[in-house]
């Protein structure tokens, strides 16, 4: 794939992530999960199939995954609590 599309699909995924970081509709109901006493954490994930313009679709056209540029990793109680039955210790790197 060349760089020049490479590129794009990154601006792509870019403003699909922006566009819902903006999203009102999205924001309320995150606060209201959380008001009701849940932490939440939303992964999405975009498969975009792209083909040269007359080309026939083929099974081989590509197709780009795009993933958060800045994904944020987090560990809740929960999750702390699970690790540690397993007798698996997370060392804090502050």
């Amino acid at each position: 794939m060349d760089q020049q599309l490479k590129q794009l699909m990154k601006e792509l995924g870019e403003a699909i992530n922006e566009s819902l970081s903006d999203s009102e509709q999205i924001a309320e109901v995150v606060s209201r999960i959380k008001e009701g006493g849940y932490d939440i954490f939303l992964v999405l994930e975009a498969t975009i199939g792209v083909s040269k313009q007359g080309d026939k679709p083929t099974d081989k056209t590509s197709l780009i995954t795009t993933l958060s540029t800045n994904p944020e990793f987090k560990i809740s109680d929960q999750d702390l609590k699970f690790l540690k039955s397993l007798r698996i210790k997370i060392e804090d790197e502050t």
